[in-house]
């Protein structure tokens, strides 16, 4: 018998949340996490953290530049950067203190220690008290993802850094190059172009965030542009160097040849990640890759290895903590003998720039490259009275729906509050809904949701004040 019925090696999203649910089940869990809190990246260098410190910028910025629009005057504006880390330091420990609680409340057992498979099953823990092996019946990989490297351009921790360290810079650096425009680049970016930062990015693609529409990612280029960050789409990093004097540059390269020197104190790399599987022993239990380094699981996320399942950042789909949730959720549920479902057609993505990208769904680009025949409507936040009493009127909600069903292919936000009203369009899709159904449900005015419901009888020409 059995010492587990469930062994879970990582504590992230993905993980704790299993966990939970597992014991929730009726199951007696065991939950390995080799860091001193349990939480992740997310909740301890990642999607937390970072939304403290846009917080904080987004503030700052307001209050030298947005509040005179509303008569709003301020004298002798100026940032505390280790008054705002400690703000952050505290937001990070009362959840991740929280997620402790939980386990407690629960009854996981918290092992800590670095973590591997056991050749013929269970999983061997090493950690400062000494080895321990732990006998499960099941073992769930949740170890999440680290940032991707480039070769020639590796992290030192100090000039050349993780979105880990930009976390936690003591003062805002003069100048930052960060390579790469997805999410965590731009809002990293953001954070301290906001708070004085001269910020340069660079992405090789030909436009920035590119999972997003088209149409919405030129948007959030223009807005980014117009706050100062200097955005070069269609430009590589070709190397980087120290000269006699100590200082720090940059090379890049763009279209047609043009190549540039961009001198820097920081550099943030922010490329993209690769699943966390070093030190796992997938290899010598025999756990099967795909050649994008993740693992190989069926729909009811179990690896070829009897007992061993995998969810998060592991597996293909989007790296994303809600992803590694709903997944370490669904796979104790069909575990249990439960219908647990992950439906991956309306996974919302968010970038938390100021305005807020939001998506679900497809973006009009996919329909149109899949021959679906479809329609489109759009309303835009400078017609939106809430906006406007917000001073926040950039951007639009965009629907996308079936030419011919009317059913809801994609919602694509930009503007304010963008990753909060995606939830409604989440909501609709999740159910099979169509842009009448959202056009026609009744929305409190003056909000912000209005554009999605102007957006959505738009897609008829049936908007009223578009």
């Amino acid at each position: 018998m059995s010492e587990f019925d469930l062994a879970v090696i990582g504590a992230g999203p993905g993980g704790y949340v299993a966990a939970i649910r597992a014991s929730q089940l009726g199951m007696s869990v065991a939950l390995i996490e080799k860091e001193e809190r349990l939480g992740g990246t997310c909740l301890n260098v990642g999607c937390i953290p970072s939304k403290a410190l846009l917080e904080t910028s987004e503030h700052y910025a307001l209050a030298g530049q947005g509040f005179a629009d509303h008569g709003i005057r301020v004298e002798g504006l100026s940032i505390d950067v280790k008054a705002m880390m400690a703000r952050k330091a505290r937001i990070v420990e009362s959840l991740t203190d929280g997620i402790r609680l939980l386990m407690k409340k629960g009854k996981v057992e918290v092992v800590r220690g670095s973590a591997r498979l056991r050749k013929g099953g269970g999983v061997a823990v090493e950690a400062g008290g000494g080895p321990r092996d732990l006998d499960a019946a099941h073992v769930l990989l949740a170890t999440g993802s680290v940032p991707v490297e480039l070769p020639f351009l590796p992290y030192d921790g100090s000039r050349v850094v993780t979105s880990t360290e930009a976390l936690s810079f003591g003062a805002a650096p003069e100048s930052m190059v960060v390579v790469g425009a997805g999410a965590v680049g731009l809002e990293l970016g953001s954070v301290w172009n906001r708070l004085g930062t001269k910020v340069t990015v660079v992405e090789m693609l030909p436009r920035i965030v590119p999972f997003a529409d088209a149409m919405v990612s030129r948007m959030l280029l223009k807005s980014l542009k117009a706050q100062g960050l200097d955005v070069r789409v269609g430009w590589q990093v070709a190397g980087a160097g120290e000269a006699a004097d100590g200082s720090f540059s940059v090379r890049v390269q763009g279209e047609g040849g043009a190549a540039e020197e961009i001198a820097c104190e920081k550099v943030l790399v922010a490329v993209g990640r690769r699943p966390n599987t070093s030190g796992c022993g997938l290899e010598e239990a025999g756990v099967a890759m795909d050649g994008a380094g993740r693992i190989r699981v069926d729909d009811r996320f179990r690896t070829n290895v009897p007992g061993v399942l995998a969810i998060g950042d592991l597996i293909a789909g989007p790296m994303l903590a809600h992803k590694a949730s709903e997944e370490g959720v669904a796979a104790v549920e069909r575990m249990a003998g439960k219908a647990g479902h992950v439906n991956y057609g309306v996974i919302p993505n968010v970038v938390y720039t100021a305005p807020e990208l939001a998506q679900v769904g497809k973006t009009e680009e996919q329909v149109k490259e899949e021959g679906v025949p479809y329609k489109v409507g759009r309303s835009y936040f400078k017609g939106n009275g809430r906006a406007l009493s917000m001073g926040e009127g950039d951007g639009l909600v965009k629907v996308i729906a079936h030419k011919e069903t009317d059913r809801l292919l994609g919602v694509h936000i930009l503007g304010p509050r963008a990753s909060e009203l995606v939830g409604e369009a989440v909501t609709a899709m999740e159910f099979g809904g169509s842009a009448e159904d959202l056009g026609r449900m009744v929305h409190a005015h003056p909000t912000l949701s209005e554009a999605l419901k102007e957006a959505s009888l738009a897609v008829d020409r049936t908007a009223i004040h578009g």
